[in-house]
């Protein structure tokens, strides 16, 4: 289960910004996970949700996780198409010769604070 690691990777990142903008807490947390990233959503949310309770600023973090579609670029016939669905095969040509455009990343989309008064 690697959803921990990542999990500790970006609450590190987070409590960072945290301490750096000197935020009371972190309210919200918005991160955009890709369905190919190997990243099982339900597991994230288990492992932060037990993760966030030895942090500084994220106690009571809530998590928004927004799950990109994966998709991939043909470089013959210069079409898209879910990932998912055809792998690295494009289903308009028949085409190996693709590349993931979206799908595999894990990003920091926003963060929602509350300042000390």
């Amino acid at each position: 289960m690697h959803e921990l690691g990542i999990v500790v990777r970006v609450i590190e990142q987070v409590e960072k910004v945290a301490e750096e903008n000197k935020v009371k807490c972190v309210s919200r947390l918005t991160l955009e996970v890709g369905e190919v990233s190997a990243v099982v959503p339900s597991l994230f949310t288990d492992c932060f949700e037990w993760s966030k309770k030895k942090t500084k600023y994220m106690q009571d973090c809530e998590l928004n996780l927004i799950v990109l579609e994966g998709i991939s670029y043909c470089q013959d016939c210069q079409e898209t198409y879910r990932t998912t669905e055809h792998a690295k095969k494009c289903p308009h040509c028949g085409s190996d010769n693709t590349y993931l455009v979206t799908g595999n990343e894990i990003t920091i989309k926003d963060l929602e604070v509350e300042m000390p008064e």
